[in-house]
C-alpha cells in the first residue's frame, strides 16, 4: 500500500474501526506481509491515523477472529498462514483432493521398508504375526514447509514389491498396477501433542497440537487393503464434514 493511501476519512459516516479494518485488509495482501513481515504496531498505526489505539485494536481483533492475523504477545502481529481443509465426506486420493483445491503439495521425503506385522497390524489385516508387510512413509507439504506425515501399511494380498512409483497418486497406482480398488475408508481422529520425532519431521515445537488420524481402507469386498496413520499440523490443516439433517 502506498504511503499516501494509508489514511482514513475523519468526516466519513463510516465508523473509524471499519475504515481501519479495510486498511488492514489491503495492507496484509502486500507480498512482504504475506511472507511473514510483522505489521506496524498498533501505537504507530494509531498515531499515523490520528485515532485511539483502542480503535486500531478493535479492527485488528476482527481480523484475528477471522484467522487472517496472528497476534503473539511480545512479538507482534503477522498474517496467518492459509489453512488447508479436507472433507471427511469426500474421501479420495490426497493428491487429487489437494489438486482440486489448487494446493500444490510435494514430497519432502518418501521411504519404503518391510516390517514384521505386530499385534495391531495382525488384527487389522487378519494375518499371522511376523508376516512381512510393506511400509510407506511420506512427509508432504507445500513449497515452504512440511504439513502432513503419513505412514501406510499394505496387506500382502495386494502383491506390492516395493519397486512401485509411490510418487504417483496412491489409490490410482494400486488400481492400475495391482487391480486393487479402494472403496471405503473408516477413520478415527484425535488430538495429540507433538513429541520429539514429530517436532523434527513436521518442523513444529514439541508440545504443539497435532491432528492424529487412523484410517483403514477396504476394497469393494470389505477386505482391508491399507492401514494408514496420518499426522497433520493443526495450525495448517482442518478436517471438515457436512452433515445433512435426516
Amino acid at each position: 500500500m502506498a504511503k499516501e493511501s494509508f489514511v482514513i476519512d475523519h468526516s466519513s459516516v463510516l465508523p473509524l474501526h471499519y475504515q481501519v479494518e479495510d486498511l488492514l485488509r489491503k495492507l496484509i495482501e502486500q507480498p512482504e506481509y504475506q511472507n511473514g513481515k510483522l505489521l506496524p504496531n498498533e501505537v504507530d498505526i494509531a498515531k499515523k491515523l490520528g485515532i485511539s489505539r483502542n480503535t486500531v485494536r478493535q479492527a485488528t481483533n476482527k481480523l484475528v477472529y477471522e484467522k487472517l492475523l496472528i497476534r503473539k504477545k511480545g512479538v507482534g502481529t503477522k498474517v496467518a498462514n492459509k489453512n488447508i481443509t479436507t472433507k471427511l465426506n469426500k474421501w479420495t486420493s490426497f493428491t487429487h483432493e489437494m489438486d482440486e483445491k489448487g494446493v500444490k503439495f510435494r514430497n519432502y521425503s518418501l521411504k519404503i521398508s518391510w516390517e514384521v506385522a505386530d499385534s495391531e497390524l495382525s488384527k487389522v489385516f487378519n494375518i499371522d504375526k511376523k508376516t512381512k508387510i510393506l511400509k510407506l512413509e511420506r512427509v508432504r507439504g507445500i513449497a515452504s514447509e512440511p504439513i502432513v506425515y503419513f505412514i501406510s501399511y499394505f496387506h500382502p494380498r495386494i502383491g506390492l514389491t516395493g519397486d512401485e512409483d509411490f510418487s504417483k497418486p496412491l489409490y490410482e497406482m494400486l488400481e492400475n498396477e495391482h487391480h486393487t480398488s479402494a472403496a471405503i475408508s473408516r477413520e478415527g481422529i484425535s488430538a495429540i501433542l507433538a513429541d520429539d520425532e514429530l517436532s523434527e519431521v513436521l518442523k513444529v515445537a514439541v508440545g504443539d497440537p497435532i491432528l492424529f488420524r487412523k484410517r483403514v481402507v477396504f476394497d469393494p469386498g470389505d477386505r482391508p487393503i491399507e492401514y494408514n496413520v496420518g499426522y497433520y499440523r493443526a495450525d495448517r490443516f482442518t478436517y471438515t464434514i457436512d452433515i445433512e439433517r435426516g
